[in-house]
């Protein structure tokens, strides 16, 4: 009888940004100015690619994979958010609240995936030129995005399925401006030992894993480009990669502080600004990333805009 009490709760409401009506109205400018931008900016690095032939190489294509993902893993969240700014409705129910869960995660995990194989691409093209077409072709690239985007949704189900069985107290308010695994840990409870070590231990193989793939990447891409003569030949190899790295820093950076740590009793304010950071400003930042400083990608842009 306990559990059919607790198990009760037919919705969740998110708090998002508690404050005042002009700070509501502030978030609302902010977040959808940015959101408009995100979605906009990866559409463009898409059909960019896809109407210039020469930027048909394994490369774009991963990196289309990318600004795909993008476009959806900011979407999970934010409409949401801007819809709790305008105050029309903090209320999300239970189903709806576990599908964003799985969808924001998921796509986050293969995010990772995705810029683990971007890196073993970056790391074939500068270590082995000569065999790199050989070796990366449409086939291998095709491959590496399919096991991105199946291996980023098969690993947050085990914890998806785990915190869907979950019985929950008399609150229902999450701290949070989407429904996130830490969030629903600490509104249960049930013993939830079990899901936080599962959670816990994905965010290690996920996370660290794939880290793990790109420092060994770049610590063989580095030795490669230092043993250049030329200074000049130095920089251009490595202009090759350095949008990718600096996308993967920023993204690793966030992600592990929020993640990889065995304990979710943390502070939630926290977690909020690092996830605004996460789903929002690095998706808006990525199609800059790539068109700044990427030289084939400004002359596309170029052409498109009537340069020559």
């Amino acid at each position: 009888i306990e559990k059919e009490n607790q198990s009760r709760i037919q919705e969740f409401i998110l708090l998002g940004f508690p404050g005042s009506q002009y700070l509501q109205i502030s978030l609302f400018v902010v977040f959808s100015m940015m959101y408009i931008l995100t979605v906009a900016g990866n559409v463009a690095i898409i059909v960019l690619v896809k109407a210039h032939h020469h930027l048909h190489t394994p490369m774009y294509f991963l990196l289309c994979n990318l600004s795909f993902l993008e476009i959806w893993y900011t979407t999970a969240c934010v409409p949401k958010t801007i819809a709790i700014f305008l105050g029309k409705s903090r209320t999300i129910p239970f189903g709806s609240c576990i599908l964003q869960m799985y969808f924001i995660f998921s796509l986050g995990c293969t995010e990772y995936f995705l810029l683990s194989a971007m890196a073993y691409d970056r790391y074939l093209a500068i270590c082995y030129p000569l065999h790199y077409r050989t070796i990366m072709n449409s086939t291998k690239s095709a491959q590496l995005a399919l096991g991105s985007w199946m291996s980023g949704f098969l690993a947050i189900s085990i914890s998806a399925s785990l915190i869907a069985r979950l019985f929950f107290c008399s609150s229902n308010v999450i701290n949070h401006f989407f429904c996130s695994i830490d969030s629903l840990i600490i509104l249960s409870c049930t013993n939830n030992s079990v899901i936080e070590m599962t959670a816990f231990l994905i965010s290690i193989i996920v996370i660290l894993g794939t880290c793990s793939i790109m420092l060994v990447s770049y610590i063989y891409i580095i030795s490669t480009v230092l043993r250049i003569p030329s200074a000049q030949g130095r920089q251009k190899v490595f202009s090759t990669c350095s949008a990718h790295l600096i996308v993967v820093t920023i993204w690793y950076s966030s992600t592990i502080f929020l993640y990889v740590r065995p304990s979710k009793q943390s502070s939630l304010e926290m977690n909020k600004i690092v996830n605004t950071l996460n789903t929002i400003v690095t998706p808006l930042l990525n199609p800059f990333i790539y068109t700044l400083r990427n030289k084939e990608v400004k002359d596309a842009l170029w052409k498109v805009f009537g340069g020559t």
